[in-house]
């Protein structure tokens, strides 16, 4: 059911019943579970599209953009609206590889229900596992669909055991599968006992009695559904003690309510390719899946109280904008509207910016195609046209009823590439083509590094970063050149001088410059309880001149040149670090002694202390905590050797182990992808800066200079 809004404001009954007739959901599972063919087929059958894409083909709805189509995965989280018996679902196919999940972190943030898809050969797979806690953060109600049923090997019982076990929630299953693998046909409804067929897979389906061959293990399931929904339901368990069985209507109401709570996740099966099962899914998500006005409020700051806003569309009007996206015919802000109504042209307040933005245009969205439309309800997902700062977390509401809504959590960035403009004339564009990719991707993060002078784009991951480079590429039309960023290494003495005497004398013409000074340096030790070092210098200075030979400002002035003698050791030109400096004697000029003469002397002096002691370089490295399965233990502690890693620590936890190593941060580069090869995509691992230490010969001896 689509209301038409564009002639007049509907009354707040009708606004109210249509509301629970929307449904916003998201298709959620790990890569090719087949997430985006259910998506497809969602559209067919509900009459949105009138041919059925294939990613195969490239010619999907949802997977719209070019890099999507080239590597068959999809990327991009997509909005679509569909209508089916007199609901409107707005459906938002999420991306389903780990490099992604900020994608998937921000698309749930505003949604009210979720489909998890699940492969029926492979069962629950890390990133459906991932996707799955990330529900359970935003506590997003969700029922199961076990795809690829005509697949070899399909079992749909395993694929329920990996739920149960990987997942812990209560599987409660409600179809059987009518044959196996290629001869899978249709299923069995266990609410209704009766079953579903489609003999071709291209029309709907034929409804029938349940199969003789399979009756029994019909019935069989159906009471295993009924005591499983008994347990955790009061109600049902009522009717149940009573009638030793759960009415039809009783077992529905409990599974919503099961459902809608979190207790328990119904299961259904099907094939998304074969165009089989797809309309009980729809079924049940209108069925169990909540609506706008089922969820809690939202729940926002105004000034330093806490508000909250049912989704009351005569309420005031505040909206989350969860995605930014910049097309070529201009900017488009993906609103969720949690309260109140929104009219083309009406101004809104983004309230962390404190600015006043306007409404041009609201589009119904339809992947990358859009329809107009003149208001915005609560409950809508909708595309405007008009705000020019708003970002992916901003809150718009009405300027009289300001409210701030939590934004959705970002991650921090694993990994980094250097990117530059490969011709002068690209070099200008560069910058602001970076500042569209992160204002469009809050993931990503450019920076420029002080030291080097690159800029560094760091991601989620390195196809993370691929498809990044590769939209600056094709979408801005820019030459750019990615490769390591340089890693930012020090240097430090071993061993130190003493006693080294350095008298800085110019004359030439006028007042000359005078300084004399002695000075000792050593290696600075760590205090015994102090935080590693992140990148700044450790350096101490002292004096232990008697006798004013050396007057106070002088020394002052000696210290000063020493520090600026830091920025460029002996060994590549890089900073110093770890040194104490202590001035144990000096002598001065009554008429050519300045603080300029004292600071160059300074920092020539220290210059040549370094050069004449022992130095060693230092490499930035990091503690690296890998959670891998217990089968891959051997190949990551294996990789992390060849990597120079040193293990401190392996912890054993329910079939995993967590490894704690400290690695140069130069060996890290390709990490991700590595490690996801070793453990078949089942590793995560997290980094933090450990500090410095001194890098082998053969590192030294490759070490680039500034």
């Amino acid at each position: 059911m689509r209301t038409d809004f564009t002639r007049h404001r509907p009354s707040a009954t009708a606004l109210a019943h249509s509301l629970s007739g929307v449904r916003n959901l998201g298709i959620l599972a790990h890569v090719d579970a087949g997430k985006t063919t259910v998506t497809e087929r969602i559209l067919y059958l509900t009459g949105t599209t009138h041919k059925r894409g294939e990613v195969h083909d490239g010619t999907t709805v949802t997977d719209f953009d070019s890099q999507e189509r080239d590597r068959g995965i999809t990327i991009f989280a997509a909005a679509v609206s569909c209508a089916w018996d007199g609901h409107r679902i707005n459906l938002i196919d999420t991306p389903g590889h780990v490099d992604f999940s900020d994608e998937v972190e921000r698309s749930l943030r505003v949604l009210d229900g979720a489909i998890a898809v699940f492969d029926a050969v492979a069962g629950v797979e890390p990133q459906s596992e991932s996707v799955w806690r990330q529900c359970d953060r935003h506590g997003v109600p969700r029922i199961a669909f076990v795809n690829k049923m005509d697949r070899a090997g399909a079992d749909l019982d395993a694929a329920v055991e990996s739920i149960r076990e990987r997942l812990h929630p209560a599987p409660l299953v409600v179809q059987v599968p009518i044959g196996t693998e290629d001869g899978f046909t249709g299923v069995v409804d266990l609410l209704r006992m009766r079953a579903l067929v489609w003999p071709d897979g291209h029309g709907t389906y034929e409804e029938g009695p349940v199969p003789d061959a399979l009756r029994q293990e019909a019935l069989r399931r159906r009471r295993l559904l009924e005591e499983a929904v008994a347990e955790l339901h009061p109600g049902a368990l009522e009717e149940f003690c009573v009638e030793s069985a759960l009415s039809t209507p009783t077992l529905a109401a409990a599974l919503r309510e099961l459902t809608r709570g979190g207790e328990g996740v119904v299961v259904l099966c099907g094939s998304a390719y074969r165009n089989r099962g797809i309309e009980p899914l729809l079924d049940a998500a209108v069925a169990y899946l909540p609506s706008p006005l089922d969820v809690p409020a939202v729940r926002g700051t105004r000034g330093e109280a806490v508000e909250e806003r049912a989704a009351d569309p005569t309420g005031p009007f505040a909206a989350l904008v969860f995605k930014v996206s910049a097309t070529a015919t201009g900017r488009l802000t993906y609103l969720r509207v949690y309260s109140g109504t929104v009219d083309k042209g009406e101004a809104v307040l983004d309230v962390g910016a404190r600015r006043t933005e306007r409404i041009g245009r609201i589009l119904r969205v339809q992947a990358d195609r859009h329809s107009e439309v003149d208001r915005a309800v609560a409950g809508d997902i909708v595309a405007v046209v008009g705000p020019k700062a708003a970002r992916a977390g901003a809150t718009l509401c009405a300027p009289s009823a300001p409210l701030l809504l939590e934004a959705p959590t970002v991650a921090d960035p694993v990994v980094s590439v250097a990117v530059e403009a490969r011709g002068r004339a690209d070099a200008d564009r560069l910058s602001t083509a970076l500042a569209r990719l992160v204002e469009e991707d809050p993931s990503l993060v450019v920076r420029t590094d002080s030291e080097t002078g690159q800029t560094v784009l760091s991601g989620m991951g390195e196809l993370h970063l691929e498809v990044a480079v590769e939209k600056l590429r094709r979408a801005q039309g820019l030459d750019v050149a990615v490769g390591r960023p340089r890693v930012a290494y020090r240097e430090t003495v071993v061993r130190g001088v003493s006693g080294l005497v350095y008298r800085h004398v110019k004359q030439d013409g006028g007042a000359g410059q005078f300084a004399h000074v002695v000075l000792d340096t050593e290696p600075l030790e760590a205090e015994p309880d102090a935080a590693p070092a992140t990148g700044g210098t450790a350096f101490a200075f002292r004096s232990t001149v008697v006798g004013g030979r050396v007057p106070q400002e002088y020394v002052r002035a000696v210290e000063a040149g020493c520090r600026d003698a830091l920025a460029e050791g002996p060994l590549g030109g890089h900073p110093v670090t770890g040194v104490r400096v202590t001035l144990t004697d000096g002598a001065t000029h009554p008429k050519d002694s300045s603080e300029m003469a004292f600071r160059t002397a300074g920092r020539l002096a220290l210059r040549e202390a370094l050069r004449a002691g022992t130095m060693v370089l230092l490499e930035p490295v990091a503690e690296v905590t890998a959670t891998v399965p217990e089968d891959a233990v051997g190949a990551v502690l294996g990789d992390l050797a060849a990597r120079r890693g040193r293990v401190s620590g392996t912890v054993a936890r329910a079939g995993t182990a967590v490894i704690t190593a400290t690695v140069p941060l130069a060996e890290l580069f390709g990490y991700a992808t590595r490690l996801r090869s070793r453990t078949q995509g089942r590793g995560t691992f997290t980094t933090r800066p450990a500090g410095y230490a001194p890098a082998p010969d053969a590192v030294t001896a490759g070490a680039p200079a500034r």
